[in-house]
């Protein structure tokens, strides 16, 4: 059985999880990360030698980076629905799944993490500001990319909107003042009337 480790209140491994349910594959998850540990030990960094989250172990081909599982599991197990044919939207929405890993996610960071990990009195209420005002000018580039568009590439619901779920997710959720964002708003709506949506972003920030 394949096999995933990473606490689920992480966006990257909100990210495997939600493929795996998407592709209607069996999986056992492994807790690792901030309170659970593992990701320190040796056998963990034997796997992944970044000691980060998330791990896969499918059928004894080992694999980190949030991305690069995603697109490896969408590309072997849902071609046909997840994994984009066309060569055009399948560069799309891995412009997408990059943007958000290396620019938007950077820009957040900030600010969920005072926001969300940090009692009142430890807050750097200008580095949330700084953040804040960055991931609202980022987000307001992915509400434009999404007018007319039911999904990120397109008509088809896949791979590049699992990359971007879980970060979406977790900004309209942060305590925090945004800018109207309608184009975003409706596609969020749409991914979470699916039942892996449902399933996999639930939990409450942390």
């Amino acid at each position: 059985m394949l096999k995933v480790w990473g606490r689920l209140n992480s966006i990257n491994v909100q990210k495997v999880v939600l493929t795996l349910e998407e592709a209607g594959l069996a999986y056992e998850r492994m807790d690792a990360g901030l309170q659970y540990g593992v990701n320190t030990s040796p056998e963990y960094r034997a796997m992944n030698p970044m000691g980060l989250i998330p791990t896969i172990d499918d059928n004894g081909f080992v694999l980190w980076e949030s991305n690069a599982i995603t697109r490896y599991l969408c590309a072997k197990y849902a071609p046909d629905t997840l994994y984009p044919e066309n060569l055009q939207a399948r560069a799309d929405a891995e412009r997408w799944m990059d943007w958000q890993s290396g620019t938007l996610n950077g820009a957040m960071v900030p600010a969920f993490y005072n926001l969300i990990r940090l009692t009142a009195d430890k807050r750097d209420m200008a580095a949330v500001e700084s953040s804040r005002l960055k991931s609202i000018e980022l987000i307001a580039m992915f509400d434009a990319h999404l007018k007319g568009r039911d999904f990120v590439t397109g008509e088809q619901y896949g791979m590049g909107d699992i990359g971007l779920a879980p970060i979406m997710h977790r900004w309209l959720h942060m305590p925090c003042e945004r800018a109207p964002t309608p184009n975003l708003d409706a596609w969020y709506q749409r991914l979470m009337q699916r039942p892996a949506c449902q399933r996999v972003l639930t939990l409450p920030l942390s």
